[in-house]
């Protein structure tokens, strides 16, 4: 049965109406060469019961291990897609404050794989091994495809505010 994460994609403006949004890089050897495909919004699953915004804030949170910087506005939700893989993602956007913790230093949580695959080893690696600020155009050419869209609806929502 496919899964369902929640996730947050924090962004900022620009000086001169530019925007830039947060994506983290997979972490764990099979990613570590890749780029295109391997950024993604900072999402895990949902915990039992558990409300999907709630669990979007505690993942962006532990894969950047900081507490977030509360909002300055009501974070925009950006709907969902299904993955490839069948997974369901739920996402929401947040602006980033321009006095907001520094990102250049994460610390991620951690998860066990096999690895090499089929093995029988297990390793543990960071969900997340950095992250980076991204234009638009950059982060859909990198991101998880089907995250892409969540790009192009923050961008709808921030020419439209009184939509979202």
């Amino acid at each position: 049965m496919p899964t369902t994460s929640a996730g947050l994609l924090p962004y900022r403006r620009l000086p001169g109406g530019g925007l830039e949004v947060l994506l983290g890089h997979m972490g764990g050897p099979f990613w570590a060469r890749k780029d295109a495909g391997a950024w993604t919004l900072l999402k895990g699953e949902l915990d039992p019961d558990e409300e999907p915004h709630a669990a979007a804030l505690r993942e962006a949170s532990e894969e950047l291990g900081i507490a977030l910087p509360p909002p300055s506005a009501p974070d925009i939700e950006l709907g969902e897609v299904r993955q490839r893989s069948g997974k369901k993602v739920l996402a929401w956007a947040r602006e980033w404050p321009t006095d907001g913790p520094d990102l250049a230093q994460i610390a991620s949580n951690t998860v066990e794989i096999e690895w090499p695959p089929r093995s029988g080893r297990r390793i543990e690696v960071p969900e997340i091994d950095r992250v980076a600020w991204l234009s638009p155009d950059d982060a859909r050419r990198l991101a998880v495809s089907a995250q892409a869209t969540f790009v192009d609806r923050l961008e709808e929502a921030i020419a439209s505010p009184g939509d979202n």
